[in-house]
This record gives structure tokens, C-alpha cells and sequence, in this order.
């Protein structure tokens, strides 16, 4: 009778942590470059309750077709990331950039780790380089020179400033981007950032437009790709997942208060 108690209890304790990724799903449906996540069951070891199943039953080599196990319950094995591309919404600002396929822009965080972003949403800082939202350099590090008025990034990520008083841009450099063998081993760092860890593999770098790499569109910013609609529907299977567990809670501890009752 305890069994089912913990059974059940890890069916609460799986769903109580789905709600959480659906949660952190919703809450981030207008988060610049934001990737879904998806919570992963897994059942969880299985005892044998009499005869074990494939056991011979008699000298003429018969077997038990099917045996007597029970589960323990069940778990989280992980969270997935959902690499689907975003929609590509128009902003009309010229730092705004969307990538669109592979690869994430590489980033010099402050504590000396590499991040990996698709959150475009991007700055000039005071010396005239062009910084994240939080003032973190874009790599490869480009500059735009003094007195730009105007700048256009082409697909293949080339930034060309035109200068006040001259006709012809100037070409500042190329975006550097990455590519990674396992996207959904990499890892949330906050801020929008990613970092490699050896799930994901190791970066290639390259430009946009190279084979293998999305390409940049100018005055865009990729959405969030979570669905409201699938979201809220997963929320409610976990919440009815939930509740079905409480109740074998509740039938357990009432069976239990029966035999309890039974043996005064």
C-alpha cells in the first residue's frame, strides 16, 4: 500500500517540475530569440513481485510468458531545447538584426565565457562599437567610424557605414557567427546568452551566408518560437496529471485507513 503513496508522489513531483518549463515557456513568449523547452519522462526502475517473467516452470523447458513487476514511479530525464526557427518581425531599426536558419552571433561575456545568442537586438556603445543590449562585444569586434550616419548590413552579415560628407560606405567588417554539432547541448546562461558545454560539442565559426550558416536580415529581431496555444494545452494535461496523482494519494491513504480500521 506505501508503494503507491511514493509512486504517486513522483508522478506530483515530475508534474510539479513540467508546470515549471511550461511556466518558463509562457512568461518568455516575447523574449527576442527565445527556444522552447520541452520536460522528458522517463519510468523508473521495476521490482519483480513473484515470478520473475521468462522463469522456467517445469523440466520441460516451458517459461513464464509474462511476469509480476511493478514500477516506482516515474521522473524528469531531462529538458529539450526546441531549436525551431522564430517568426522574423520587422522593427525598423538598423542595429536590429534576425537570424535567419543556423548559427547564433558570438558574444565576450564580462566573467571570460564565450556566449552564444540570437537575441539581435543590438547597441553602439561610446567608443562606436557595436555591443549587445547589456554593452558586450559582438565578435569579431567591429568599430564604425567617427561621424557615421547611416549603416546597412547586408545577408551575408557585412556592415558598411556611410560617413557624413562622403558618398561612397565603407565597409566596417562581417559578423561572426557559430554553428554547433548539438544545439540542445548547449546551456541557458541567462540573459538571452548560451554557453558550449561537451554535449553541445565544439564551435564552427564562420561568417553568414557560409554553407551550414542562416543569414542576417537588417531591421528584424526573431521571435520567441513558443506556441501559446500548445503551451496552454500542456498546461492543462499537467495540471489533470497532477490532480489524477493526488487523487491516487488520497484512495491509498484511504484503502490504508481501511485496513488499519479492519485489524482493531
Amino acid at each position: 500500500m506505501f508503494r503507491s503513496l511514493n509512486i504517486a508522489a513522483t508522478g506530483m513531483a515530475a508534474q510539479q517540475l513540467n508546470t515549471e518549463v511550461i511556466a518558463n515557456n509562457i512568461a518568455n513568449l516575447n523574449t527576442t530569440g527565445f527556444k522552447r523547452q520541452r520536460a522528458d519522462f522517463h519510468d523508473l526502475l521495476y521490482q519483480d513481485r513473484g515470478v520473475t517473467v521468462g522463469s522456467r516452470t517445469s523440466d520441460a523447458g516451458s517459461v513464464v510468458s509474462s511476469g509480476t513487476q511493478t514500477g516506482v514511479g516515474v521522473k524528469i530525464g531531462g529538458t529539450y531545447r526546441i531549436n525551431s526557427q522564430g517568426a522574423l518581425t520587422g522593427t525598423e531599426n538598423n542595429l536590429d538584426i534576425a537570424i535567419n536558419g543556423r548559427g547564433f552571433l558570438v558574444v565576450n561575456l564580462p566573467n571570460g565565457v564565450t556566449g552564444y545568442t540570437r537575441a539581435g537586438s543590438l547597441q553602439i556603445s561610446p567608443t562606436g562599437e557595436i555591443v549587445t543590449a547589456q554593452g558586450f562585444t559582438v565578435r569579431p569586434g567591429l568599430t564604425l567610424p567617427a561621424n557615421t550616419k547611416q549603416i546597412s548590413i547586408t545577408d551575408q552579415g557585412l556592415i558598411q557605414a556611410t560617413i557624413d560628407g562622403q558618398l561612397v560606405p565603407v565597409d566596417v567588417g562581417r559578423f561572426e557567427m557559430a554553428i554547433f554539432p548539438n544545439e540542445a547541448g548547449l546551456a541557458n546562461i541567462g540573459n538571452s546568452f548560451l554557453a558550449a558545454t561537451p554535449a553541445s560539442g565544439n564551435p564552427t565559426t564562420g561568417n553568414p551566408g557560409d554553407v551550414g550558416f542562416g543569414t542576417v536580415k537588417q531591421g528584424f529581431l526573431e521571435a520567441s518560437n513558443v506556441d501559446m496555444v500548445s503551451e496552454i494545452t500542456a498546461l492543462i494535461s499537467a495540471q489533470r496529471a497532477y490532480e489524477m496523482n493526488s487523487k491516487v494519494i488520497k484512495a491509498s491513504d484511504d484503502m490504508l485507513h481501511t485496513t488499519t480500521q479492519s485489524m482493531r
